[in-house]
């Protein structure tokens, strides 16, 4: 089995695991929308099961209208989350400076129970907890959750494993005070009776190339290494998704599983909260990175082309692109199915390569990239920041070692 653990929301995410990521040991499904997911499993395959209580760190207690409801949640998630005892308890921000121990209980109850009694039987289910905010607010509801959902497994005599998410909402977690947040994390990971972590940074776009990046990815690493140092050897440690930092972690050793989007962003989205209007992206696979799907594509594929005359490989590459790209451009599940294949033969490169030698090879690769990308003209405007080609290939590279 391979390394990866998939993200899926929906039936497409669905096909798209079943067509390439079968081979995965488990895969994590929410259970706002299990009834997209679940018939789709492959069987056999592990699931982990997610409750999707982070949600509530956007939560409100009143909305003054109908415009500030549509505009800022989504409908369905307050309607999931109001089926769980006390919901509007624990997303209230008063509430959570003060939490009541009896009032958490039963909240985690009312979530694990659910999660727990899904067919296939859940292998993993996760803790219980709210997103980090940038200061101690939450500490104290995220220890009492955690505590709790180690009292629900001793009654439950639940016999899978719980694992601890720790999702950050603001750069600043992992750019400083990474000591601080480690010592809650693993205080929490203890009163959880937890035998793994997921660690996620939502607000972490790996491929937008910004000047900002380098110390968020350092970081992040620096996160990860205090923490695979704090926890018992024996703990499962899981990455992202991301689109690149989560291979960089996992090529280091610094986590066991890299979390895989299967969506076209390749990040984590807190539900409840809108995620940005989705757009058709397409990989570059020499590039090793992922561009805008728009008509002003074509231009620089075909310059690409006469550009990388040296290299077969890579001219045989943007050649085949050139040619899908009008009907990638019309069909979003297609440019996901485009992106998904690509990723999915990187990881598998990456894991042929024996785990001491996969942060050099992980490295090598980059630097290929980065390379081309540097003998290339700039990409179109709408890619912004990451407008240089190498620009996403020379940011990872640089964290690989």
């Amino acid at each position: 089995m391979a390394d990866h653990i998939p993200f899926v929301y929906t039936s497409d995410d669905c096909k798209m695991l079943k067509a390439l990521y079968g081979d995965s040991a488990l895969v994590r499904v929410s259970l706002q929308t299990k009834d997209k997911t679940l018939q789709g499993i492959p069987p056999g395959m592990g699931l982990w099961v997610d409750g999707a209580v982070d949600g509530l760190h956007g939560w409100k207690p009143q909305r003054t209208t109908k415009e500030d409801r549509e505009t800022t949640r989504y409908e369905a998630y307050d309607a999931y989350i109001e089926g769980f005892t006390a919901y509007e308890r624990i997303g209230d921000a008063d509430f959570q400076k003060k939490p009541q121990n009896d009032v958490v209980k039963q909240f985690v109850e009312s979530v694990l129970d659910r999660c727990s009694g899904l067919s296939p039987k859940p292998a993993w289910v996760s803790v219980p907890q709210l997103p980090m905010v940038s200061d101690a607010s939450r500490n104290r509801i995220n220890r009492l959750l955690a505590q709790n959902a180690a009292e629900w497994k001793r009654t439950r005599k639940y016999s899978g494993k719980l694992i601890l998410p720790v999702i950050f909402t603001h750069p600043g977690q992992v750019n400083l005070r990474t000591l601080r947040k480690r010592e809650h994390v693993t205080e929490c990971y203890k009163h959880a009776d937890a035998q793994g972590v997921w660690v996620v940074d939502s607000k972490l776009n790996d491929q937008e190339g910004s000047g900002t990046l380098e110390k968020r990815f350092q970081g992040l690493i620096r996160f990860h290494d205090e923490l695979a140092g704090s926890l018992p050897s024996d703990a499962i440690r899981i990455g992202g998704p991301y689109w690149g930092m989560n291979l960089v972690l996992w090529a280091r050793g610094l986590i066991h599983f890299p979390a895989i989007g299967l969506g076209s962003a390749y990040r984590y989205f807190i539900p409840g909260l809108a995620p940005p209007p989705p757009r058709s992206r397409v990989a570059l696979g020499p590039l090793r990175r992922q561009a805008f799907a728009d008509p002003g594509l074509d231009g620089w594929v075909a310059k690409a082309i006469s550009s990388t005359v040296s290299d077969e490989a890579a001219r045989s590459e943007f050649s085949d692109l050139a040619q899908k790209l009008p009907r990638l451009r019309r069909s979003r599940e297609l440019s996901k199915n485009q992106v998904a294949k690509f990723y999915k033969d990187w990881f598998d490169g990456l894991a042929s390569v024996p785990k001491s030698g996969r942060a050099l090879a992980l490295f090598q690769d980059l630097s290929k990239a980065f390379v081309l990308g540097r003998s290339l003209p700039s990409l179109p405007d709408k890619e912004k920041t990451a407008r240089r080609p190498d620009r996403v290939a020379q940011q990872l590279m640089l964290n690989c070692l």
